[in-house]
């Protein structure tokens, strides 16, 4: 059995304004209706693989219990990280953990926001590495490359890896340019580092004990003083704070010498960029790819995209550009500049302006809420709570608020007084009282909320109950 390892972090910049800091493109529906993260876990499922390990942050753990709900996937465990310290402290505490149950498993490393739509190809591969792997070697991938691409770095091979054979690595290649990548497309001895590993956790283990052992120590402690809550394994940020902050491949693998690539012989994306979306959406006959409420008008090698029903994006006569029209920001830009959208991100963070990293849908462990109007002593809200979820029993020190039932069926509770209320329903909630929302039903509940008084923010909650254990801040 092997135990895959989804690595779900990430800043969100290169596909901004639909991917950003508080909801970046794993848990994002780019191509289909399933997240990138879900169909990640899909790949990695089946009689061949246990259950899936996650390493994540605190903000993004009901996103990822939630997504793998919703797919039937249960995870063996999921490990909050204290805080991001790279590839190579987060990889080490999956092996340690691993190593209390089963020192000689196969571990399978991989990012949760990369495109293989050719589920059974990838899977042959790994069965592939499989067995370099179970003889000890530690095992990388490669992808073929398809051109002379300066974003990637790269993998040399000691033969041409035509066969999809495994083989001993030569060596790891940084990031080149221009014409070292040309250079290196011509050799052919040469493949794209997917960033996908496969070792034993003893392997693993007996490489950082080598080439860092400086890690050891402090992650150990963090697995080891680790806490359980709600199902999360929140790992100890003393020590995890002590841990380097550096990539699996600068710690372990370059210095490695028992080494193996395996190329893989199917199509791979990262989604590195706008441009990339583009080529995966299947763009048509002039090069124009459309999704959403998106019209294309005598366009050639174009993106156009509208992320809300509400809202329709038309071009006309455009060549080679990219336009994604969210709700409460656009991007326009030319396909060539699409590495350079993480600049519209430091613009927009130097002038404080919160679509820089927040995302129009805040995400909460019972669903989810979006401010639809706000005024300078209202807000409307539309809020979307899951069957069986609940929001904490709260109550506000400086606003009132009007609940009025617009789908399904809501659980009220006032001031002690409980209801149940449908649509077109109604309730006041002074300001004050102790109050909670809760869906009793079997399909998500929808109600629009009319916040009024002298402050609206989200940190004016006084949280007196919560069911998932949340911090004060933690909103709803």
């Amino acid at each position: 059995m092997i135990t895959p390892v989804l690595l779900c972090g990430g800043s969100g910049t290169r596909l901004w304004p639909l991917s950003r800091k508080s909801y970046p493109k794993q848990f994002v529906p780019l191509l289909g209706e399933k997240s990138l993260f879900q169909s990640t876990a899909e790949r990695l499922a089946g009689p061949d693989y246990a259950a899936p390990m996650v390493l994540t942050n605190a903000d993004f753990r009901f996103i990822v219990s939630q997504q793998l709900q919703e797919i039937a996937i249960d995870p063996g465990a999921i490990l909050i990280e204290p805080e991001g310290r790279n590839t190579a402290p987060a990889i080490l505490s999956a092996a340690l953990w691993l190593e209390r149950t089963n020192p000689d498993a196969l571990m399978l490393v991989a990012p949760s926001d990369h495109v293989i739509p050719d589920t059974e190809a990838f899977r042959h591969t790994v069965a592939v590495g499989a067995e370099a792997a179970r003889a000890g070697q530690l095992v990388t991938f490669g992808i073929q490359p398809t051109r002379p691409e300066t974003g990637y770095g790269y993998l040399e091979c000691t033969r041409k890896p035509d066969d999809g054979a495994a083989q001993p690595l030569k060596g790891f290649v940084e990031k080149p340019d221009e014409p070292r990548a040309t250079e290196m497309l011509e050799a052919g001895t040469f493949l794209w580092n997917a960033g996908i590993f496969l070792f034993s956790v003893r392997s693993i283990l007996d490489a950082f004990d080598a080439h860092a052992p400086d890690l050891k120590e402090p992650v150990d402690a963090a697995v080891a003083e680790a806490k359980h809550d709600l199902g999360f394994l929140r790992l100890a940020p003393g020590p995890w704070s002590q841990a380097r902050d550096v990539s699996i491949d600068y710690a372990v693998m370059e210095a490695a010498d028992n080494l193996t690539v395996v190329p893989l012989q199917a199509s791979w994306s990262d989604l590195g960029g706008w441009d990339a979306v583009w080529h995966e959406t299947g763009p048509d006959e002039n090069g124009v790819a459309v999704s959403g409420g998106a019209t294309a008008i005598e366009c050639s090698n174009s993106l156009l995209r509208s992320e809300s029903p509400q809202l329709e994006v038309v071009g006309i006569g455009l060549s080679n550009i990219m336009a994604v029209a969210m709700p409460d920001a656009v991007l326009v830009a030319d396909m060539s500049r699409a590495q350079d959208v993480k600049k519209a991100v430091a613009a927009l963070k130097a002038k404080s302006a919160a679509q820089a990293t927040h995302f129009p849908k805040d995400h909460r462990p019972w669903g989810w809420f979006e401010s639809l109007v706000t005024g300078s002593r209202f807000q409307v809200k539309r809020i979307h709570v899951a069957p069986g979820e609940s929001l904490s029993l709260q109550s506000h020190y400086h606003r009132s608020e009007h609940w009025i039932i617009v789908e399904g069926t809501a659980k009220v509770t006032v001031d002690g007084e409980v209801r149940l209320m449908t649509e077109n329903e109604s309730i006041y909630v002074p300001l004050g009282t102790h109050h909670r929302l809760e869906n009793p039903g079997r399909v998500p509940m929808v109600l629009i909320e009319v916040q009024t008084g002298t402050y609206l923010g989200e940190d004016d909650i006084v949280r007196h109950e919560d069911r998932y254990a949340r911090d004060q801040d933690a909103g709803g």
